[in-house]
């Protein structure tokens, strides 16, 4: 198939698929199921895998398309970093947030890394027996990118208490997969920091220079603006090999902190609009990309998950509650209220992996893929988990990603 069909192809799928009406049987679970992008997926590997419309060539041609995608939601994410909101965060409030999204963190990453070394099969499958930088420190890397990804949380809606430790767990995770690269490339540290930081500070301040300099901007002309940003700083993460999610997200995060009121509010609405249609194109290729893997990786993503909900369940009702006044006047029912928001996951998680595999599609470790449909099985169980489980509390209103 021609590129620019293809292309055709998937962005009015990823258009068409997302704004579908819900079926008349509504359920939590199915809910979930379809705000995950499980759908969009199996369409990606019925038309790559199954039914061959999509060649490798086709799909290596595509890739640039796929890391807009991963962009795009970063930018998303990135936009809710804003520096007025950030300097609010009071240290007693970090502290919080790392006291829940570090424990969930570091035993996810240590069960990834005793997973990996013990059963051959998953190592292999993610590339944690060898690497850039050899097999001990290739593992150490493959279990932070997991753990972080593992980590972020993308429901935010519900409490505020909820939005708000989302947030902060999603910035932790990042941190973490941000970290893994490093240990998977170290030689390419200080370069990818440079790069990061002139790309972010770059964008960023052109278009706060743009919007300042302008007056009256209408909606149209900031989404222009912001799609050109976006476009050239997922443009500039792919051919330099850093992480698209990364790097938008920081650039995201400079434009809303300094451009003028009016232009932040219309560049937070325009990401939002446009993620869902974005991001169910880029769960389309990568769903084309997908090719046969270990069985592994399902027993693995499913215990991972299991394992996330069971340590923050821990983590929220035999610690914060036993350490912290806000949590000790709360009654019981209200750990598992918060829970559900925290325990959601979609976009953010789905991206970081992606964004690594995408990354090493010719590394030495083999065709990408394992980490990204580690994560989406992972995020699947996860749903099924905060749903069907008393763990945590049943949603008033199904989010969507």
């Amino acid at each position: 198939m021609h590129p620019l069909l293809a292309l055709a192809l998937v962005v009015v799928a990823g258009i068409g698929v997302t704004r579908l009406t819900r079926p008349a049987f509504r359920h939590p679970l199915l809910d979930g199921i379809l705000e995950t992008g499980v759908p969009l997926v199996l369409l990606g590997v019925l038309l790559g895998p199954g039914l061959g419309v999509f060649d490798r060539a086709t799909l290596r041609m595509l890739a640039p398309v796929m890391a807009v995608g991963i962009a795009w939601v970063g930018a998303s994410f990135g936009a809710r970093l804003e520096w007025r909101m950030l300097r609010r965060v009071t240290p007693r409030t970090w502290l919080v947030g790392a006291a829940l999204a570090l424990p969930v963190l570091l035993t996810t990453a240590a069960t990834v890394w005793a997973l990996g070394r013990s059963v051959r099969p998953l190592g292999d499958a993610w590339g944690a027996s060898g690497g850039g930088g050899g097999g001990e420190r290739a593992a150490a890397g493959f279990a932070l990118i997991l753990g972080g990804a593992l980590t972020t949380a993308a429901s935010w809606r519900g409490p505020k208490l909820g939005r708000r430790n989302a947030l902060l767990d999603t910035a932790f995770g990042t941190a973490a997969v941000a970290l893994g690269v490093a240990l998977y490339h170290p030689h390419l540290l200080l370069r990818s920091i440079t790069l990061t930081v002139i790309a972010s500070a770059g964008l960023g301040g052109l278009f706060v220079g743009l919007a300042r300099a302008q007056k009256d901007l209408s909606e149209t002309s900031i989404a222009v603006a912001l799609t050109g940003v976006v476009v050239a700083g997922a443009g500039f993460s792919y051919a330099t090999g850093l992480s698209p999610f990364v790097v938008c997200g920081l650039i995201a995060a400079v434009l809303v902190s300094f451009s003028p009121p009016a232009v932040r509010f219309a560049a937070q609405k325009v990401l939002r609009r446009w993620e869902i249609p974005f991001y169910g194109a880029f769960l389309i290729i990568a769903g084309a990309l997908l090719q046969r893997f270990s069985p592994w990786l399902l027993p693995a993503a499913v215990f991972l998950a299991v394992l996330r909900a069971a340590v923050r369940w821990v983590t929220v009702r035999f610690g914060l509650d036993q350490m912290d006044p806000i949590w000790r006047s709360l009654p019981f029912a209200a750990p598992r209220e918060f829970g559900f928001p925290v325990m959601r996951q979609g976009a953010p998680a789905v991206a970081l992996a992606a964004g690594f595999d995408l990354l090493r599609v010719d590394a030495p470790a083999g065709p990408g893929g394992a980490v990204l449909l580690t994560v989406l099985l992972s995020v699947l169980a996860a749903e099924a988990v905060v749903v069907l489980t008393p763990l945590t509390a049943a949603p008033r209103h199904a989010e969507v990603t």
